[in-house]
């Protein structure tokens, strides 16, 4: 679990390797390159379609699971599926913000559900507030009102509200999120980049050293590491600038 804001966490408690990959086996190689160096894996929608629960099961002999399948659907079935997941042990899952209260309060009480039926661990859920992929443009294509600072502002007050863990918000938007919602509320990062590199399809986007120094507490990091041609070294590179970022520090209560 990661610490909170003006803490010194180890940063490879504060990473996450998206294994956006095709298959289960290609996947484990890559946790198995990345043992010892990183704690966190996030299984996204490809490999868990193409290999089910049983990604669940082999990479969480390997780190923790972030299982990002970003939940979306009435309240029932939205609560049906957290549940399920929490059921196979994954550590934090996300459901779509968007989906409104009644839906993720949903999520919310299923996770608690399964870890009192299971005792195998609380599963934390958060919010999915919008994807980096998102812009100014995207949100007027599909009528959403405001910028996305804005538009992800409200809806990590909707999460908030709804008792959720904490949402996952772009770089761009962390230190306005982290103001309004506080030190204890759970950010996780995408849209993580190198200085200077590719963005591919991602629009939001800041190094890890900038997000963290804004109060990010999870970062999560796909092709940077996982298309280098020495994955571990890439993820040691990342961990330094998570190490070198300075400490913000956390209001008193």
């Amino acid at each position: 679990m990661a610490e909170r804001r003006g803490t010194r966490a180890d940063p490879r408690d504060r990473l996450i390797v998206a294994l956006d990959v095709p298959a289960l086996d290609e996947a484990e190689a890559l946790a198995d390159r990345l043992r010892g160096v990183v704690r966190w894996f996030k299984i996204g929608s490809q490999l868990f379609t193409a290999a089910g629960p049983r990604a669940i099961a082999a990479i969480a002999q390997r780190g923790r699971v972030f299982l990002d399948m970003k939940f979306h659907d009435i309240p029932t079935t939205v609560g049906a599926a957290v549940g399920a997941a929490a059921g196979h042990g994954v550590a934090l899952c996300t459901v779509h913000a968007s989906g409104g209260t009644e839906m993720m309060r949903a999520a919310r009480e299923a996770a608690h559900g399964a870890f009192r039926d299971t005792g195998a661990g609380p599963a934390r859920v958060i919010g999915v507030t919008l994807l980096t992929s998102i812009d100014e443009r995207t949100l007027r294509e599909i009528g959403a009102a405001g910028t996305p600072t804005e538009v992800a502002l409200r809806l990590a007050h909707l999460a908030g509200a709804a008792g959720l863990d904490g949402v996952v918000v772009s770089p761009l938007e962390v230190e306005a999120v982290r103001a309004a919602c506080g030190p204890e509320f759970l950010l996780v990062c995408p849209g993580i980049r190198a200085a200077g590199g590719a963005t591919d399809d991602q629009r939001r986007v800041r190094t890890a050293g900038a997000a963290a120094g804004a109060g990010a507490d999870l970062l999560v990091v796909g092709r940077p590491i996982t298309h280098a041609p020495d994955p571990a070294r890439a993820a040691e590179e990342v961990l330094r600038e998570i190490e070198d970022a300075p400490a913000q520090p956390r209001p008193r209560a």
